[in-house]
């Protein structure tokens, strides 16, 4: 589809008949001889074609009824009126009220063709378009321009006041969200097409909110906003959409740096992060992609997504657990990787202030191996996912990975730290789904509890992309947005579904609103806007080896760990040298 239309020969000859009407017109009220109005309308069109030739006017493509067209045309017109000014043998009235009325003409002649252009939309369901502005626009012209759209526009929503009653293209904008009831039952709309640049995914959210409470109307998006627009973009709204996830500006060139030819290593390879790394990395075309997990059948599933087959006989798959410390030091002594990403690690909040043990046998002391076999292998670059529950710990998962990131930067890797992930395994999200599916209840902690989000996707890109720009020391913290309410999340999943929302109550370690800096911690941004840094106090690595036991007593010890001395953000970190990242501790 094209949104712009060539001005064309064909409009040469309109514009030179608009001369001849305009100029027999003012000879008409002059009275001249018939010999010079008819040399003054021939020089007319010889000037005119001349001055239409530098200024391209029938050789560019214009978006339809654009000031850019009208501007070449009036440019046009007033050198061709001067020119035939100064040269035509009659009086200046004759070429001023000529001009005049040929630009009128030309105008009109090309507004009338506008006009009658038939919509290609007159079928379909109807709709409205949430939005009049710059994309609604653009939304509107293709469907306008489509034999085959399955829309047809008939009014627009948008909440800014000074375009309402206006009409656009003989569109009415209808009012704001206010209006949305009345709107659809005016116009007998199926359906909202939302075509807004909404940051944080809370106009959508309300809108879709506000269409469930009328049954039968569906809501739909355009989630891309830039000018190469698409129709079969518009489609049904996906929880990102909500969450008004932003797109991710990334620096290839300093990726494809530190990947292109080095061995990569990603351990918890078979996770939600882990795998969606192993797929992303894999285009950067590393020299070797390792992929290490305990668990496999996750190692099937990453490469299969990655290979379209899993023969589970490559060597790219390593098969180990992270608590054994000799096996670990042996990977990487065999292997030598150059570049790791460390996201094996338990999560489960609730299940992890049950069992502490284990949360510092898999995410402390295993952790421990990876980053000293990483030291003593000279390896280039490490980043070690961590969670927003390391900011301000209050949960055994928290300290667990609060330690790991001060461990980190005792070797002087780096950390990565972000909020929950769309989709990832065990999430709230696959739980209120299986919920719904089951008819319900939904259960829901509290309902002022919430959370930040993301997908996965986008975390993992930002882990990539955090890693080219990171200092040994630090903790990348992630853009997340705003946070959502997990009871609106959990209602915007429901949609018509008569399943009842059930709340049970913050449990043990649980956060009202989870934070994403800890005291101390500023947001400061000095190399990409979805990206800020801070440093983390380093910890010895025999305090945690130290750990034991379970139960409340290592539970306070590792709170202990914890606490330290708040230490100020970094304003201006240098980029890594991949010669000396690493050191031993």
């Amino acid at each position: 589809m094209d949104d712009h239309r060539p001005a064309g020969p064909g409009d040469w000859p309109a514009d030179l008949y608009a001369w001849t009407g305009g100029l027999a017109l003012a000879a008409a009220l002059t009275h001249p001889p018939l010999h010079v109005a008819a040399g003054t309308i021939l020089l007319a069109a010889a000037l005119h074609s001349l001055a239409a030739w530098p200024i391209q006017l029938y050789r560019r493509r214009y978006e339809r009824a654009s000031m850019s067209e009208l501007r070449a045309l009036v440019a046009t017109v007033v050198i061709a009126g001067g020119l035939l000014t100064a040269l035509a043998p009659v009086s200046r009235v004759i070429p001023l009220l000529g001009g005049a009325a040929a630009l009128t003409a030309m105008v009109a002649i090309r507004w009338t063709r506008l006009a009658r252009r038939p919509s290609r939309a007159s079928e379909g369901v109807a709709v409205l378009i949430y939005g009049a502005g710059a994309a609604g626009h653009r939304l509107l012209r293709a469907m306008s321009r489509d034999p085959h759209c399955r829309y047809r526009p008939v009014g627009f929503l948008d909440d800014d006041p000074h375009k309402h009653r206006l009409r656009i293209s003989g569109i009415p904008v209808l009012g704001g969200r206010g209006a949305l009831r009345t709107a659809l039952a005016a116009t007998g709309a199926a359906g909202v097409i939302f075509a807004v640049r909404n940051e944080d995914g809370s106009l959508l959210r309300a809108l879709r909110m506000d269409l469930s409470k009328i049954s039968g109307y569906f809501v739909k998006v355009l989630p891309s906003l830039d000018a190469s627009l698409d129709l079969d973009q518009v489609r049904d709204v996906q929880l990102a959409d909500l969450l008004g996830r932003r797109q991710i500006e990334t620096d290839l060139a300093a990726i494809g740096d530190y990947l292109t030819g080095r061995r990569v290593l990603v351990t918890g390879a078979g996770g939600s992060i882990g795998s969606e790394l192993c797929r992303q990395l894999h285009r950067f075309a590393p020299a070797e992609l390792m992929m290490l997990d305990r668990d496999e059948s996750a190692l099937h599933a990453v490469q299969l997504s990655i290979h379209g087959r899993a023969l589970l006989d490559d060597p790219s798959l390593i098969l180990a657990d992270l608590r054994d410390a000799a096996t670990i030091r042996r990977v990487f002594e065999d292997r030598r990787p150059e570049v790791v990403f460390h996201a094996a690690a338990l999560k489960h909040l609730t299940l992890l202030e049950r069992h502490p043990a284990e949360a510092l046998q898999t995410n402390v002391l295993g952790t421990l191996n990876v980053l000293e076999a990483a030291a003593a292998t000279g390896v280039r670059r490490l980043v070690n996912i961590s969670t927003d529950k390391a900011a301000a710990p209050a949960s055994v998962l928290g300290y667990s990975k609060r330690i790991t990131e001060r461990l980190t930067a005792h070797h002087g890797f780096l950390n990565v730290r972000f909020g929950n992930v769309l989709g990832s395994r065990g999430s709230v999200v696959t739980a209120f789904r299986s919920q719904i599916a089951e008819g319900g209840p939904v259960t829901v902690t509290s309902p002022d509890v919430t959370r930040y989000f993301m997908t996965i996707p986008e975390a993992v890109e930002l882990v990539i992309q955090a890693a080219a720009i990171g200092s040994g020391g630090e903790a990348l913290v992630l853009d997340m947005g705003s946070p959502v309410r997990i009871a609106d999340l959990a209602r915007q999943l429901i949609g018509d579904a008569p399943v009842e929302i059930v709340f049970t109550g913050l449990r043990p370690g649980e956060k009202l609103h989870e934070e994403l800096f800890a005291p101390g911690e500023a947001d400061v941004r000095p190399l990409h806007p979805l990206i800020s840094h801070v440093q983390v106090p380093p910890l010895d690595p025999p305090l945690a080896r130290a750990l034991h036991g379970d139960g409340a007593a290592l539970v306070g010890a590792m709170a202990d760990l914890c606490v330290v001395p708040a230490l100020p953000a970094i304003a201006a970190p240098a980029l890594p040298d991949l010669e000396t990242a690493a050191r031993t501790s």
